[in-house]
């Protein structure tokens, strides 16, 4: 297959004047060629049975290759789940069994033939598992749980405490054992040494949106009286263990991405004011953590901890969160690399958000994050990256094939 001569998506003349949004992004062994990158998204598209339950199919290979053929430098497959009962639906893709590794390897073998990276999330759903594919009779926006009779496993779904997400749509999961938990940070291992043999690039830890990982870190969805409950130390101690084994688990050439619930947007609520809640400066607490037990990236999220959560969605809620963990980070002297997330859609707040973050001395609101991870707009523009540069100004790389489709001077797009 013909290549091209620099990875789609890159500066063909970098200089001083070209957009950080455009300039190399070097972490560990890897360098990607811009710092926008694709963030996880469920497709809910893969087997529910054996033999080839939870397993990348061609749809996957086609969907996230044509991200990296027009321009993105790293390429998130989506969460994935590491054991059987960590799935959201019966519909997740996973990496538990040795048999699921395949399937990765083809979106690898198409990324890399075009120049990109691939990257990983991997995840449990907790008390979030065993729903119904969104499409799959249910409203938008409302969860349905999953019977046995179609691939689920109601009675199987686990979460730090007994307590459901929501008493409609959510199974009651039962309270984690510790040979449980223990299982669980080893799986999270396992599936991270399946990654690597398939050619991953990036692995990131699923910790957010009130999966299993986030719902240990908050006070009000763990009501644990052991080691794993409590203090903050005790609530955050499964997150450190699944980091420190995966670190362990992969290269160290490999760079390691941590997605967290920044808040769960609770502090104002009864339960909170009771119990507390997970909240911008416990994120920064645990954020300084990150860069001793091996994270090189933090992707900065939100929310999904509570059906009660209060969340006043606008362009950047999500992304000055992250500049506000950045900015304490920086402060500390801490080096680690933010990922900004949603609501990321148009070529001049992409710009902003990343613009002069390599400055070693800039503290300044424009220094928000070191790269941005953006999903839906992919979605509904797969050549975005080839877009966001034609608006910008910016030359970059075309693949080859696509020579005679490019931009034209006084296009309309």
């Amino acid at each position: 297959m013909p290549t091209s001569p620099l990875p789609p998506g890159s500066a063909v003349n970098l200089g001083p004047s070209t957009p950080t949004l455009f300039t190399p992004l070097k972490i560990r062994s890897l360098t990607f060629q811009n710092r926008i990158f694709v963030a996880p998204m469920c497709q809910y598209s893969t087997s529910p049975y054996p033999p080839t339950i939870g397993a990348l199919t061609p749809y996957h290979v086609v969907t996230l290759g044509q991200y990296a053929l027009k321009g993105s430098s790293l390429v998130f497959i989506e969460a994935t789940a590491v054991t059987g009962n960590g799935r959201i639906s019966p519909n997740d893709s996973g990496l538990w069994e040795d048999r699921q590794i395949e399937g990765v390897r083809k979106v690898c073998e198409f990324v890399h033939s075009v120049g990109g990276k691939v990257g990983i999330q991997l995840a449990h759903a907790g008390r979030k598992a065993s729903t119904v594919a969104p499409w799959l009779g249910r409203e938008r926006g409302k969860s349905v749980v999953t019977g046995e009779d179609v691939g689920g496993w109601p009675r199987n779904v686990v979460a730090p405490s007994a307590i459901a997400w929501s008493k409609e749509g959510y199974n009651m999961p039962k309270e984690m054992t510790v040979v449980e938990i223990k299982e669980v940070v080893e799986a999270f291992a396992a599936a991270a040494r399946r990654a690597t043999l398939a050619g991953v690039d990036v692995i990131e830890i699923h910790g957010a949106h009130g999966y299993l990982l986030s719902s240990f870190n908050s006070p009000i969805s763990n009501q644990r009286s052991d080691s794993y409950g409590g203090s903050f130390e005790n609530r955050t101690r499964i997150c450190r263990e699944v980091i420190c084994a995966v670190r362990s688990a992969i290269p160290a050439s490999t760079p390691l991405f941590y997605r967290i619930t920044s808040t769960e947007w609770m502090e104002d609520s009864p339960i909170a004011k009771d119990r507390g809640s997970w909240d911008v400066e416990s994120s920064i607490r645990f954020a300084k953590l990150l860069p001793e037990l091996g994270v090189d990236l933090l992707d900065v999220s939100s929310g999904g901890n509570n059906e009660e959560q209060r969340i006043m969605p606008h362009t950047n809620h999500q992304v000055q969160i992250a500049g506000r963990i950045r900015r304490e980070l920086k402060i500390s002297g801490l080096p680690l690399l933010i990922g900004a997330v949603g609501m990321v859609t148009d070529a001049e707040q992409a710009r902003d958000i990343v613009q002069g973050c390599d400055s070693t001395d800039n503290l300044g609101p424009t220094a928000i994050a070191d790269a941005i991870l953006v999903a839906r707009q992919f979605m509904r523009e797969p050549e975005w990256v080839l877009r966001v540069a034609w608006w910008l100004g910016v030359e970059v790389q075309w693949p080859v094939q696509f020579g005679r489709g490019r931009f034209l001077k006084g296009s309309k797009i």
